[in-house]
């Protein structure tokens, strides 16, 4: 009895468990695409030439299916096909086949390609330079002319990249402005999901512009002169140069940019968060009462502030100097060793103030010709939030400091903090309550604004234990510049002026790096997006198992089949449609190689210029926008938390306008 019971439970459970399931609206929908998709692939093999190609067209059709409803983590679905196509070796005989879909000896080729290992090293780079400061003035200079208005900030942006990816791999130039678009999210307060792929996608775009921007475009003339050998000398093609695809390119890159500018408010997700913010602001307001905010202000040449000495002012009118510029004087003055109460204002210095708005307006109003500033401009890099910002600081039992005040300890001199809140025994002491004079006992909360460099220090102080550890553990240094300078020219020219790898080039930078100093080998380690180059690796199996088993050149002989009568025009477009669907699948140098004598072929016979068809196929393979198969898309994806469907909405559209340009274009110029 009591087992029946049980397994009418047991039942009863398994199918309260399936109802919940098919009542999630999200899992019908994908046992449902499920479903067609698994009647597609049954179909496909109905009409294969054979079973090698039908087994490739099934797992081909699992891969897009995982991709679009996400049914794993993207990198996850990518290691899930490599595994499956490893295993096609050991289950050959049951699946009617003689040997595996690919070669268990190639089957991870992608973890050694010349592609990943270039963005393993371009990352690297990235962060080194990013290490000593500069991509934190390049992000500086775009916000003094975009402002924080993202309709300003994309085309900068947009365009900056596209310039620099017409003369360097696509995936370089994007990976090199990753952290200027981080820190730009994070001082624009713009979310980074609707600032990186209008970048990316910009990045590809760029590498349209001329003939050294990718890879396919590099490799066209090669691939023309190999086809030029089985023609007669009446149909010989001539070679493309270097700025042949300019007017295309340019034309497909500010179709890019205005894409964004005027669609991105509908196409571009808008529930990520804008970049880190280490400085909660409104924490400090909810817990202390601190409704600070940093202002910048100029001193006039007829103010009565100057003369006096911070220390005059500071207590009395309620706000706190947490750095200064003075006239002429290149360096901001900030941090330990730098500011102290005896610090006198001069003419035309610059003041970073941190205070509450309405002391601010007092200020302003009693000494008169004192300009504020819209925003941070002097200051803007110097106090963004990854440099500095407010932390929470408390005097533990048997701190040296106890019965000693602020004032005491010199404490924004020496230890580089301002302390502007006070919190004890439930109440919170702010400026004007001249905390800087109250001796300190053991559990006192000190609210200060602290450089992190600062801050680190005062975690190894035993006078300090600090609470706020969200914070960037990132030192800067500035000083290994010219190391990171020399070595990324270095890499630039091999990549520009030599035949050396793509690969070999850039990990020449990395490594220079790395063993001058500007990176520890721990930091080039975490500057790697790991997920990035197991999702690219990981796909590097399948489009050899695409080219290889001869799946690639059956699906472009059967699109030609059907378009063969066409106008030329729509032929072109047909071709240019392939070499876009190639892409998403296999490596665009792979179809570039496939399709070039393809395309050459069906031009000679429909009475069109060859040669442009070949350029057609080349600069269609740039069209990567619908799923993030190509190497920038991947690279931004983890840091914009991007979905699949977040590029099929933006790249979906962006895929079609891309084709129409690009064929209006050709058509015009050619």
């Amino acid at each position: 009895m009591n087992q029946t019971s049980s397994t009418a439970s047991n039942k009863s459970s398994q199918s309260s468990i399936i109802s919940a399931l098919l009542s999630d609206r999200d899992v019908r929908k994908k046992i449902i695409a499920l479903i067609i998709f698994a009647l597609f692939a049954i179909y496909m093999t109905t009409v294969t030439p054979t079973i090698t190609i039908a087994w490739v067209v099934a797992i081909l059709i699992l891969t897009i299916y995982l991709f679009v409803f996400e049914v794993v983590d993207i990198d996850v679905a990518a290691i899930s096909i490599m595994v499956l196509l490893g295993l096609s070796g050991l289950l050959a005989p049951y699946m009617g086949l003689e040997k595996g879909l690919v070669d268990e000896k190639r089957l991870f080729d992608g973890f050694s390609s010349n592609a990943v290992m270039s963005i393993i090293a371009v990352m690297i780079i990235g962060a080194g330079l990013d290490k000593t400061g500069l991509m934190g003035k390049v992000s500086n200079f775009i916000l003094n002319i975009g402002g924080t208005s993202e309709k300003r900030i994309i085309p900068i942006i947009s365009g900056t990249v596209a310039i620099i990816s017409s003369f360097m791999q696509n995936v370089g130039a994007a990976a090199l402005f990753l952290p200027v678009v981080a820190r730009i999210s994070s001082r624009a307060n713009l979310p980074l999901s609707r600032l990186l792929m209008p970048m990316g996608f910009c990045a590809i775009l760029g590498g349209t512009v001329t003939l050294v921007g990718s890879s396919p475009l590099i490799l066209l003339n090669d691939l023309i002169e190999t086809s030029n050998i089985a023609l007669p000398d009446d149909q010989k093609m001539q070679l493309w140069s270097l700025f042949s695809t300019t007017p295309v390119g340019l034309a497909l890159v500010a179709t890019g940019i205005l894409y964004f500018v005027v669609f991105g408010r509908y196409v571009l997700p808008t529930s990520k968060e804008s970049g880190p913010k280490n400085d909660d602001l409104r924490y400090f307001e909810d817990v202390y009462g601190l409704r600070y905010t940093l202002h910048e202000v100029v001193v006039g040449d007829k103010s009565k502030l100057i003369g006096k000495h911070l220390d005059d002012i500071e207590t009395k009118y309620k706000i706190r100097i947490i750095a200064t510029k003075r006239p002429r004087k290149p360096p901001v003055i900030i941090g330990s060793g730098n500011i102290d109460r005896d610090t006198t204002i001069e003419p035309r210095m610059v003041l970073a103030i941190i205070s509450e708005s309405q002391e601010l307006k007092a200020f302003l109003d009693k000494f008169k010709y004192l300009e504020k500033q819209k925003g941070l401009k002097t200051f803007a890099d110097d106090l963004s939030p990854g440099k500095t910002g407010i932390a929470e600081v408390v005097i533990p039992p048997g701190s040296s400091f106890i019965g000693k005040s602020a004032r005491d300890i010199w404490l924004r001199k020496t230890y580089g903090t301002a302390m502007i809140g006070l919190h004890r025994n439930g109440e919170t002491l702010h400026e004007g309550d001249d905390i800087r004079s109250i001796p300190f006992q053991a559990g006192d909360t000190l609210v200060v604004y602290t450089p992190w460099d600062a801050l680190m220090r005062l975690e190894q102080s035993p006078d300090f234990v600090v609470i706020t550890k969200n914070f960037p553990h990132e030192e800067f240094r500035p000083q290994k510049l010219t190391f990171a300078a020399i070595f990324f020219s270095i890499a630039l020219f091999l990549v520009l002026f030599t035949d050396v790898r793509l690969s070999i080039a850039l990990l020449t930078g990395a490594v220079g790096m790395v063993l001058t100093g500007v990176l520890t080998i721990d930091e080039a380690y975490r500057a790697v997006s790991w997920k990035t180059v197991f999702l690219l690796a990981s796909l590097i199996p399948l489009g050899i198992a695409v080219e290889h088993s001869g799946t690639a050149k059956w699906i472009a002989e059967q699109t030609l089949v059907v378009v063969g009568d066409m106008p030329i025009w729509v032929i072109q477009t047909a071709v240019a449609a392939l070499a876009t669907f190639f892409t998403l699948v296999m490596s665009n140098v792979g179809a570039t190689v496939l399709l070039v004598p393809l395309a050459v072929n069906i031009a000679l016979g429909v009475g069109a210029d060859p040669a442009v068809f070949a350029l057609t196929v080349a600069i269609a393979t740039s069209n990567s926008f619908l799923i993030p198969t190509h190497q920038v898309n991947a690279l931004i994806m983890g840091p914009g938390g991007y979905r699949v469907p977040d590029f099929m909405r933006a790249g979906g559209i962006m895929t079609i306008i891309f084709l129409i340009v690009m064929i209006t274009m050709m058509n015009l110029i050619y």
